[in-house]
C-alpha cells in the first residue's frame, strides 16, 4: 500500500504539471467567467489543500483519544457532477501567479507530506484514527492521504475544463 500512495501521489502531481507546464502567464491566471476560478487558483487551492490535509493527519494522529472510523466513499471526490464549495481555509487568493511560483508552492506541500510520512515508522496507525474532513465527517487517516491525489485529480480535469473555456 506505501508504495501505492507514492506512486499515486507522484503520478498524479506530474499529470498536473504536465497540464499547465505549456501556459501562459496570462492563460493560467484568466478566469473563465467570474464564478470560475483561473488554473493558478486551482493551484494554489491545491497547494493549500495538500498543506491543511497534512496537519489534519498529524493532528489525528496526536489525539490520544483518536478513534477508528469507518472508511468512508472518498471516491466520490473525484466526481465532478458533485460541487462541493472550498472552505475558507483553502479558498484560493486573488492574486496572479507566475508558473514558478506555482511549482515552488505545489513542492513545498508535497515537501511537507513527505516528510511527515517518509518519518512515520508505522503506516498502519493511518487506519487505526481518524479526524474529522469538511464533507466526509471522521473520516480515517489513510483515506486522507488518498484524498491528496484523489483530490489533485478532481482539480486536473477542472483544469482541463477550464484550458477548453480559454
Amino acid at each position: 500500500m506505501i508504495t501505492n500512495v507514492v506512486e499515486n501521489l507522484t503520478g498524479t502531481r506530474n499529470r498536473l504539471l504536465k497540464e499547465i507546464s505549456d501556459l501562459s502567464y496570462e492563460q493560467l491566471n484568466k478566469k473563465p467567467d467570474e464564478g470560475t476560478w483561473s488554473v493558478a487558483q486551482v493551484c494554489h487551492h491545491l497547494y493549500l489543500s495538500e498543506s491543511v490535509f497534512t496537519q489534519a493527519i498529524i493532528y489525528g494522529l496526536s489525539k490520544s483519544n483518536g478513534k477508528n472510523a469507518e472508511p468512508k466513499p472518498i471516491q466520490l471526490a473525484v466526481d465532478r457532477s458533485q460541487k462541493a464549495k472550498a472552505p475558507d481555509i483553502v479558498a484560493p487568493g486573488d492574486k496572479p501567479l507566475e508558473l514558478e511560483e506555482i511549482r515552488e508552492l505545489l513542492n513545498q506541500s508535497r515537501n511537507l507530506f513527505f516528510e511527515f510520512y517518509n518519518q512515520l515508522e508505522d503506516k498502519s496507525i493511518l487506519a487505526e484514527k481518524s479526524t474529522k474532513h469538511p464533507l466526509f465527517g471522521y473520516t480515517p487517516l489513510d483515506q486522507w492521504v488518498d484524498l491528496i491525489y484523489l483530490h489533485e485529480e478532481r482539480h486536473i480535469e477542472q483544469i482541463k475544463e477550464i484550458k477548453s473555456l480559454l
